[in-house]
């Protein structure tokens, strides 16, 4: 047995025990998956583009009324 599959060994326990803790915390239907992940990028991108074009207006509004 090598350091190698030691250090694979020792992440390998470690992630099911996370995972386990995760799932007794946060329940079954809670957990984080990469798809969950993902969705919540892409809701916060918009959210930020939202902004953004809000900001953008509203700073179009503040030059047109000085001109």
């Amino acid at each position: 047995m090598g350091l190698t599959t030691i250090s694979r060994t020792v992440a390998s326990l470690a992630v099911g025990v996370v995972h386990t803790l995760e799932r007794a915390v946060a329940g079954d239907g809670r957990t984080r998956t990469a798809r969950g992940n993902a969705w919540e990028a892409v809701c916060a991108d918009r959210a930020r583009a939202a902004q953004r074009l809000e900001l953008e207006r509203l700073v179009a509004e503040l030059a047109a009324a000085r001109a």
